[in-house]
């Protein structure tokens, strides 16, 4: 999209579709829409925030006093404590220049291993598994324009419709094309209704459903033998799990009808191109790798990865999901896509920065993990903290507990577009640019990378990511390496990421605006920087549509994250490479080239009901509001559309309860308590409700939700806990505060503040969960 003048809008412009995109094709959501709304000075931070004194307010302040308080905290907790009692979060948001820079900061200026960031929370499980099975984790390893093409897609734990309505389209073009489209969720949401076959499985459970249909599929010899012998390793191990998890053994598990089962496997075999497509379902959970891998493996057993028109993917979650978790602010890991216990990539990044790669931290904690430590007096505590691109208060797990640790810090810095519920906590508040204040890359679910370019300038007090990076890192005595330009600080993760993962090396900001974004693994070939358009895949292939030989001849189809080198014709000067709309064709990013079958076993959630808590609670997203909702609950076109939390429950269990439409419900866990009106549908399974995320106070779903975390991928169980649901005449508390967080002891622990604003919000820049 773009933007243009407009004197009659409350930020004075408005939205141009930009209809010949090749991803979105010019769609928005309500979201996108009116995003502009969120640029106006009256909705926004517009100058630094101090607190000077303990318990005091928020006080307007200059940047010099604003930046010397945080060097004061950060630098003064250093000094007492030790490098690793200073955190870093971060935000999947971010810009690619921003999500690299913030990981150079903590690891070079604040000297910290403490640094995650809230993609953790959103789409880790599916990047492990994706890790383990192929070698790389890229979200969809083929372009969005593959969907309508294929035979039959299996989509897990996605509502599409309302989280990524432009995309609908393909699911729409899918159909028409002849295509069958099979849904997997406990409720029959508005993607659902468009799905030939939906399976309403309990929560928790997908990996059993995984398991009994991979099971039908080796039972019914519908598996493709060659292609396991070819390009795969691990199938006896696995054959032998799915094969101890009949049919009715999943049924009564799963709670899906055998007949719907088989169905399914019958309708993605007789496919002869067909994909699976995970989402935040079957990730956020304690056993999400696993489930995830389960879905792999049925997808590896049937021969679709790595195939045309076929194979796995993973639909990411925030505007920049995919690139903010490869260049840095993850716990564990450097640019490109490399991890930081490997020696060599510490080697190869302290080069490109200039320092000793012994004096790189190590792999710190994960994002709950972190969260948790916060304001510990303990020798591993983290003191202080420096936060972007967040709003944990409102989207951690366990949000009482931890809105409880950040209220114990010594000292807290956050960067933001406006006064978020967990920047009403802090020491200082920064105020930054937003989208369209600002240059920067950002890389899709495609693993497109692609150059948002400033339309607009920001309120004059508000300074962009990077020159908050760089003054304070000034003022830390690192005079040079944090540039503010984001086309310098791209250049630089290009040699950063070379012959990394996530390889971006051959990327210039000129070649993202001539072919409409490159795709990675994009090495470069040593041609000239900002080759014309064209001279690697074409425009035909950066725009996602099929090269006249079909997918087999397009010659941007190297798959591999090792692709070698395009030379000009008769062997002259290399060509730039072209970058991989398509991967793993030849062959997957693992050692052997092969993909990797993992034996996995269904097992129950961290947290089962009981006659104590006898539901289910699962949590996700409204169309009309995003993650914390700190930016959409400050649109009044959004708020009206989707104005407050809601407790989703069935006919049956509303009859049960003696509730009626619209009255309270107090949802309780081992963690908390919330109350939101009733909403009764036949949508939902009668032993599930459904709570969306967006909202603090007394409704904050994320009061209830469980920390218990996956041990592979860090990621904590969000999608399953169990609850009781109670009729209740609502108490001041609810309508002021959230309910109290359980601790170990069972004690009640801190209420939640309701907030400065109804609707703080974070830019799409800088966007919470």
């Amino acid at each position: 999209m773009g933007l243009r003048p407009d004197p009659g809008t409350p930020a004075g412009l408005r939205i141009v579709e930009r209809t010949d995109f090749p991803v979105n094709r010019g769609a928005l959501c309500g979201k996108g829409r009116t995003s502009p709304e969120v640029l106006a000075a009256r909705v926004r931070l517009t100058g630094p925030l101090v607190r000077r004194s303990p318990g005091g307010p928020l006080e307007p302040a200059g940047w010099d006093e604003a930046l010397d308080r945080v060097v004061e905290g950060l630098a003064g907790t250093r000094r007492r404590y030790g490098a690793d009692a200073v955190g870093v979060f971060g935000g999947g948001g971010l810009t690619n220049e921003k999500a690299y820079t913030l990981g150079k900061f903590a690891r070079l200026v604040l000297g910290t291993s403490q640094i995650d960031y809230n993609g953790r929370f959103c789409m880790s499980s599916a990047a492990a598994a994706g890790t383990r099975a192929f070698g790389v984790d890229r979200g969809l390893p083929f372009p969005l324009a593959d969907i309508p093409r294929t035979g039959c897609v299996i989509l897990v734990g996605s509502n599409l419709v309302e989280t990524m309505p432009p995309a609908l389209r393909y699911l729409t073009e899918l159909k028409e094309n002849g295509g069958s489209l099979i849904v997997v969720d406990p409720r029959r949401t508005r993607t659902a209704e468009h799905a030939d076959l939906h399976l309403a499985p309990r929560p928790g459970t997908d990996l059993a459903l995984a398991l009994g249909l991979l099971h039908l599929v080796i039972a019914e010899g519908r598996v493709d033998e060659e292609y396991i012998a070819e390009r795969t390793t691990g199938w006896p191990e696995a054959r032998a799990a799915a094969m101890a998890h009949w049919p009715e053994l999943v049924e009564r598990i799963t709670g899906v009808p055998l007949p719907a089962m088989r169905e399914a496997a019958e309708r993605f075999h007789r496919a002869e191109h067909a994909m699976v497509l995970t989402a935040r379902g079957p990730e956020q959970q304690a056993k999400g790798t696993e489930t995830v891998g389960a879905w792999i493996n049925l997808a590896l057993a049937t021969g679709r990865p790595g195939r045309p028109l076929s194979g796995y993917g993973c639909l990411t979650g925030q505007g920049n999901g995919q690139g903010g978790r490869e260049h840095g602010q993850k716990a564990d890991q450097l640019p490109g896509y490399r991890m930081l216990a490997d020696a060599d990539a510490r080697a190869h990044v302290a080069g490109v920065w200039g320092v000793d790669p012994d004096s790189l931290p190590g792999p710190g904690r994960s994002a709950y993990e972190l969260l948790d430590a916060l304001g510990r007096d303990t020798p591993d505590g983290v003191r202080s903290l420096l936060l972007l691109a967040s709003n944990p208060v409102v989207s951690a797990p366990r949000a009482a507990h931890v809105e409880e640790r950040m209220r114990a810090l010594d000292f807290l810095v956050v960067c933001d577009v406006v006064l978020s519920e967990s920047a009403e906590l802090a020491d200082v508040v920064l105020p930054v640019t937003q989208w369209a204040e600002e240059t920067g890359t950002m890389t899709n679910l495609e693993g497109r990378v692609i150059l948002r370019r400033k339309a607009a300038e920001p309120p004059v007090g508000c300074r962009s990511d990077l020159r908050v990076m760089h003054d304070l890192a000034a003022r830390m005595g690192w005079e040079k390496g944090f540039p503010t330009d984001p086309e310098e600080v791209f250049e630089e993760l290009r040699r950063a990421s070379a012959g990394g993962k996530a390889d971006y090396s051959g990327i210039t900001y000129r070649r993202i605006i001539a072919e409409d974004g490159v795709f990675w693994p994009c090495p470069d070939t040593g041609a000239e920087a900002g080759a014309e358009a064209g001279s690697g895949g074409g425009p035909g292939d950066a725009r996602g549509e099929e090269p006249a030989g079909g997918w087999e001849d397009d010659p941007s189809n190297d798959h591999s994250a090792d692709a070698s080198t395009p030379t000009g014709p008769g062997g002259g000067r290399p060509t730039p490479h072209p970058g991989t709309p398509r991967m793993f064709l030849d062959r997957f990013a693992t050692p052997d080239g092969r993909a990797r079958f993992v034996a996995v076993q269904h097992r129950p959630s961290a947290e089962e009901p009981d006659a104590e808590y006898p539901l289910f609670l699962t949590t996700g997203r409204v169309q009309a509001q995003y993650q914390s909702g700190a930016q959409t609950r400050r649109v009044a076109e959004l708020n009206a559309a989707a104005p407050g939390p809601f407790v989703q429950v069935h006919p049956r269990l509303a009859e049960r309860l003696g509730v009626a439409e619209g009255e309270p419900l107090a949802v309780t866990s081992r963690r908390g308590r919330a109350v939101a009106p009733a909403r009764i549908t036949p949508d939902i399974r009668p032993d599930t409700v459904f709570m969306p995320f967006h909202w603090p106070g007394a409704g904050r779903a994320n009061t209830l939700t469980n920390p218990a975390l996956d041990p592979t991928s860090r990621m904590p169980e969000f999608k399953v806990c169990a609850v009781r649901v109670e009729p209740v005449e609502p108490t001041p508390e609810d309508r002021e505060g959230a309910g109290a967080d359980a601790g170990a002891d069972g004690a009640a622990q801190s209420p939640v503040a309701a907030g400065a604003s109804a609707g703080s919000e974070v830019s799409p820049a800088t966007q919470a969960r």
